[in-house]
């Protein structure tokens, strides 16, 4: 083999090919798509993750259980050291401000309030979650760390109804 043979017949920009310009071309009259049948015709189309009549991966791979992952609430995460840059000492935080600021951003169920960094600033934090290290932080900085109401479970909301009928 010659170095040369490494790239032979990589061409950068490849020509489409010409069907249908004669019987010489070796294209020509059926372009290339042989007699009758679907394939020959125009509009053909195959089904996606068709196999020739084999028995598709799809429909060869087992698919059981279930993922409650779907149902789970989506948390926004916001670290103890980005409220130490963006709010003055003695100011409130909570959910609203947050997103308005654009700390949290996207669709989110409860603000989680996590302890990286160090806070100096006084601040007043609302919010539906705490980790033990912020909450230790917050009020070592002599702030306060209220606690949100989260969404009321369906359980919850049934035991409450049937409460309030009976």
């Amino acid at each position: 083999m010659n170095i040369d043979q490494v790239n032979r017949g990589i061409v950068k920009h490849k020509a489409r090919k010409r069907v249908g310009r004669g019987p010489s071309s070796g294209h020509g009259k059926t372009c290339g798509r042989g007699h009758k049948g679907a394939r020959s015709r125009s509009g053909w189309r195959q089904k996606a993750g068709f196999e020739g009549g084999q028995m598709p991966l799809i429909r060869r791979v087992p698919k059981r259980g279930f993922n409650n992952a779907r149902f789970a609430p989506r948390i926004a995460e916001v670290n103890v050291e980005v409220l130490e840059k963006l709010f003055a000492d003695g100011s409130e935080v909570n959910p609203e401000v947050l997103k308005e600021r654009g700390v949290i951003k996207g669709a989110f169920d409860e603000v989680k309030i996590l302890g990286d960094g160090e806070l100096t600033k006084k601040l007043v934090v609302a919010a539906h979650r705490f980790s033990r290290s912020a909450k230790e932080k917050i009020e070592k900085a002599g702030g306060q760390a209220v606690v949100l109401p989260g969404k009321t479970p369906v359980e919850e909301k049934k035991k409450q109804k049937k409460a309030a009928t009976t």
